[in-house]
């Protein structure tokens, strides 16, 4: 005979769910990134190197400057960034002046006027800028109400490609309508945007890997889809990777940090392991997670990277030849992060060319090595510097750098001006709080023992010179090879 079922009494199990607590539902945390602010610090831009296509800004007449030269004409800069062979100055009010070559539209204005590519002049926008970027031979922006803009063209391999599927852009177009926007970084021929909600969009070339992205087969715009997928902002993803919180981006590698687990990943070309990674693949398609920790900046070249830590130490890696790791006489490639030691501790600011490299001190000094054969260090000659030397001219004496980016053949800087630097000499208590109560109190005698407290108080940059050297270089172009 069967057993008999066991009746549960319904009614005690409802009175004991009645007595036990509501589980509260876990409230589901929305990840957020604020817009930065922009740059405030006010100084002046100098350039240095080769010009022959207006890219130093200092007219179609002059072609080469082998020490750091002013940019004038340029009301109150607070940011610089320079492209393959043009420049973009970002200034206090938020608008953009750009100089140099406009072949393939990356000046983001009317050039038809005999020289004008060569003087630096407005980009017309439709509002004002937050940041700036520049590739080879595209630029960016990130707006103040989130919106990116861009123009210019991507290349690859077989030439141009275009900025959309639609060709160039001569003038400044929404890349991801719809999107609020945080944070910009240009390689030479792609573009990393990352959101307030923490996703990341790539769009450009992705030959080398750069886009993370796109499959192997379809990399070179040559699958059924052609190049509607590249030109096309699309997210990169991660699976199970946490919201990212910030981007880098060197000439063909991109860089992804995570929020809250700080996890660095990286893709593209690693030919000379600058995706700081010991994977041996000359490129890689599918972001990597790197050992990077406590990272304040990434830059790099076409074939070296140099990373900023917390600590203010300065690491290189990748590509040796011509001294652009900045750790002296080597021959074979470096292959983990190598600290350059007269850096160290220091260092508050990188920034790379394609084969160079800069570094600004806490004492707001400029170093520069790697290759000079186009004087794109500012030393005053055309020698390689194995090691990072000091940059010293008379728009940088007494001052203190604040920016430094190098392009194919040329470099821009932005250095503390001298009103700048008068205000932050001038005691707390008699900083004036706009320019029509400085004018009133300039004849006073009070304001006399100001001026006289700021002279006194001027620092001087250490003029201490390293001084090695390998032979001379012959000036060469821009390539656009990447073994």
């Amino acid at each position: 005979m069967p057993r008999r079922k066991v009746l549960t009494n319904n009614n005690t199990a409802e009175e004991d769910k009645t007595m036990q607590p509501t589980k509260a539902k876990r409230a589901r945390m929305v990840f957020h990134l604020d817009l930065p602010e922009r740059r405030q610090i006010v100084g002046n831009v100098l350039v240095c190197g080769t010009g022959d296509t207006g890219q130093l800004g200092l007219g179609e007449d002059v072609v080469e400057r082998k020490r750091p030269a002013l940019v004038e004409n340029i009301p109150n800069p607070v940011d610089v960034c320079a492209g393959g062979m043009h420049c973009l100055v970002l200034t206090q009010a938020g608008d953009i002046y750009s100089f140099g070559c406009n072949d393939e539209g990356a000046l983001g204005r009317d050039t038809s006027e005999e020289g004008s590519e060569s003087t630096p002049a407005l980009i017309n926008l439709p509002g004002k800028a937050l940041c700036i970027s520049a590739g080879d031979s595209h630029s960016a922006c990130l707006m103040e109400d989130g919106r990116v803009f861009a123009w210019g063209s991507f290349r690859d391999s077989h030439g141009n490609m275009g900025l959309t599927i639609d060709g160039n852009k001569r003038t400044p177009i929404n890349l991801l309508d719809g999107m609020v926007c945080c944070s910009i970084a240009s390689g030479a021929d792609h573009l990393v945007i990352l959101t307030t909600s923490g996703k990341v969009f790539t769009v450009g070339c992705a030959e080398q890997g750069q886009l993370g992205r796109i499959a192997e087969r379809s990399v070179g715009g040559e699958g059924r889809r052609g190049k509607r997928d590249l030109l096309r902002p699309d997210q990169l993803i991660i699976k199970r990777a946490k919201p990212f919180e910030a981007i880098w981006a060197t000439n063909y590698c991109t860089f992804l940090r995570e929020s809250q687990t700080e996890v660095i990943w990286a893709v593209g070309l690693n030919n000379y392991k600058q995706l700081v990674h010991a994977k041996e693949a000359e490129r890689v398609l599918i972001p990597i997670k790197t050992d990077l920790k406590n990272v304040k900046q990434i830059a790099g070249g076409q074939h070296h990277t140099l990373v900023l830590d917390n600590s203010m130490r300065c690491f290189a890696i990748g590509r040796s030849d011509y001294g652009r790791l900045g750790i002296g006489d080597v021959k074979d490639v470096v292959s983990e992060l190598v600290p350059i030691k007269e850096l160290s501790g220091k260092t508050t600011f990188v920034g790379c060319g394609e084969a160079c490299s800069y570094a600004i001190t806490n004492d707001g000094a400029l170093y520069s090595w790697g290759m000079g054969s186009n004087h794109q260090l500012g030393v005053g000659d055309g020698d390689d510097e194995l090691e990072p030397v000091i940059v010293i001219s008379k728009n940088t004496q007494n001052k203190r750098m604040l920016m430094a980016s190098g392009g194919g053949q040329h470099s821009v800087f932005l250095v503390e001006s001298d009103e700048e630097k008068q205000k932050e000499n001038l005691p707390a208590s008699k900083k004036p709080k706009t320019a029509a109560v400085e004018a009133a109190k300039e004849s006073t005698e009070t304001d006399n023992k100001v001026k006289d407290a700021v002279d006194t108080k001027i620092e001087t940059v250490p003029t201490t010179v390293n001084d090695g050297k390998t032979a001379k270089k012959p000036a060469s172009k821009r390539g656009r090879k990447k073994d």
